[in-house]
């Protein structure tokens, strides 16, 4: 649904998903995609949720279909071993057991890479962030249907974050595993 020409499309993710592909290659195994998962129909959610999917009625599993929030294809294949976690809000950290699977792997940092910069990733962030995980964020491997959002996370995310999240291009981080 952000790959498509949806009202959700992030323009960028042609020129990110390589990059995601090449981290997710490195290591399969460790990799887990947190995939949002839409309303079925508008007007369904919780509190504000419920008037979001009013606006963005297009954007639900009923008006662009099931296949619709499927991994991108690039992606799909790595799964397995990859896993993925499906939420219904912007972060990972509420209503999933993701917490839970990454303290069973003995996980204490978080490589993180996706869209949208402002959105999806920053709940992720912060989440990670809260329950004490090292946050390496992978700068040219975040998208978003925003530049001015998306210039403005990482301007946050050096300066404001910069004592508990660090930023890495694709290359230092591939260099760094090898």
């Amino acid at each position: 649904m952000f790959a498509e020409h949806t009202d959700w499309c992030t323009p960028w993710m042609p020129r990110v998903l390589p990059k995601v592909r090449s981290i997710v290659a490195a290591h399969p195994r460790q990799t887990v995609f947190t995939r949002f998962i839409p309303a079925d129909k508008a007007g369904d959610g919780e509190g504000t949720w419920r008037r979001y999917y009013e606006r963005w009625a297009s954007m639900t599993i009923e008006q662009l279909g099931r296949d619709q929030i499927d991994l991108v294809p690039e992606l799909a294949p790595f799964v397995p071993p990859a896993e993925i976690v499906d939420k219904h809000v912007y972060s990972p950290w509420l209503e999933t057991d993701l917490h839970r699977r990454l303290q069973a792997r003995g996980a204490d940092t978080l490589v993180v890479t996706g869209g949208e910069t402002d959105v999806c990733v920053l709940g992720t962030v912060l989440g990670a962030v809260d329950l004490g995980y090292r946050v390496i964020i992978v700068t040219d491997g975040l998208c978003s249907s925003s530049d001015e959002a998306h210039d403005a996370m990482l301007t946050l995310y050096h300066g404001r974050y910069g004592q508990q999240v660090e930023t890495v291009t694709t290359d230092t981080l591939l260099r760094s595993w090898a």
